[in-house]
């Protein structure tokens, strides 16, 4: 398991919750992908919330395995990928790069989880 998340298992979703404030380094990116892809391959996890409330900086790396897992969830049924704890650097980012038009973002863990109450 890695060290750079956490993962909390509830009975119909999953929260991710990353532990650092930088997800810009290409090895720990690696191995962060290889994780949450493995939470959908392996354990058929298909409602994810990623919480980004720890995290300052996002490197395009990040972005690639964010819509990576998008898409792979996107294939399946009864499936979503939710991002919370977006700041506002990385709201920023998001928008610039018209991502929040394409992905679910909520403000809290709160308001994510009331997303997969509609599937």
């Amino acid at each position: 398991m890695t060290t750079h998340f956490t993962v909390q298992p509830f009975d119909k979703y999953s929260i991710v919750e990353f532990k650092t404030a930088s997800l810009m380094d290409p090895m720990i990116l690696e191995e962060i992908g290889k994780e949450l892809y493995r939470l959908v391959d392996e354990e058929d996890r298909r409602k994810l919330v990623l919480d980004f409330e720890r995290v300052q900086y996002l490197s395009s790396q990040a972005i690639g395995i964010i819509l990576t897992l998008h898409k792979k969830l996107g294939g399946l049924k009864y499936s979503k990928l939710v991002l919370c704890g977006v700041g506002p650097k990385l709201m920023e980012l998001l928008k610039i790069t018209r991502l929040d038009r394409i992905l679910t973002v909520k403000p809290t863990q709160h308001e994510a989880v009331k997303v997969f109450e509609a599937i």
